[in-house]
């Protein structure tokens, strides 16, 4: 196929392989900002000092950071060993029953418009070259390109974060406490709203919908934060 590809000058780019990393770097991003703004804002409204704002946003970003890594690693890592179990079952069934597998494969090529006898021949073909492969990919759906990757989707995560909560803290640049709360505010709609953008276009979809779902959301949680802040503030704790 890539041969074919080449001699006719086609060359497609598809995106399902950027699936796993996307994933998890559009969530560190926008976790990154949203939390570690949230933090802040909240922190602030309470009427804290400068340091103890900063102290604690940098606290958030080095703990989210660490969770974000180990949470994607942990729960990529069970994709992972999804697939080996798959794996070692395929492997389980063709030996135990080689003829039904074949008949099994037969049938799926089947199911999707081949002739009977075309479906045999391509089941045995492929029986013939890696039969695990082919139940995987054709009976299971596994894939190279969407095959779980813990280390990257670990690494993506905790990088992403780290960018992402680092922009509330340009809202530390403004002086007095109700200037800085909205400064904060701005910086990380912005920031949320380029996080849309760039997944977005990473994706090959359209921007709108991204962009307006990862403000609104993270604009609630600021705003929660701000409340409990002023709350605690007023209780003087």
């Amino acid at each position: 196929m890539v041969f074919f590809s080449a001699l006719i000058g086609h060359n497609e780019s598809h995106r399902v392989g950027r699936a796993g990393w996307l994933r998890a770097a559009v969530l560190g991003a926008n976790d990154g900002l949203v939390s570690i703004a949230s933090l802040m804002v909240g922190v602030a409204t309470s009427g804290a000092s400068t340091s103890v704002i900063l102290t604690a946003g940098i606290a958030g970003v080095a703990a989210g950071a660490m969770a974000m890594a180990a949470g994607e690693y942990v729960s990529v890592s069970s994709q992972t060993d999804i697939e080996k179990a798959d794996r070692i079952l395929e492997a389980k069934e063709l030996a135990a029953d080689p003829a039904g597998e074949l008949e099994e494969l037969t049938a799926i090529y089947e199911s999707r418009g081949l002739p009977r006898l075309l479906a045999e021949q391509v089941a045995t073909t492929l029986h013939l070259v890696d039969p695990i492969e082919a139940h995987l990919r054709d009976e299971l759906g596994h894939s190279p390109a969407t095959r779980a990757r813990p280390l990257q989707a670990a690494a993506a995560s905790a990088i992403s974060f780290t960018i992402g909560g680092l922009i509330p803290f340009l809202g530390m640049l403004m002086s007095g406490e109700t200037f800085r709360v909205v400064a904060i505010v701005l910086v990380t709609i912005a920031g949320l709203a380029l996080a849309g953008l760039l997944s977005a276009r990473a994706a090959g979809t359209p921007a709108a919908r991204p962009m307006v779902r990862v403000v609104l959301g993270g604009t609630a949680a600021m705003l929660v934060t701000a409340l409990i802040g002023s709350l605690t503030k007023v209780a003087g704790l």
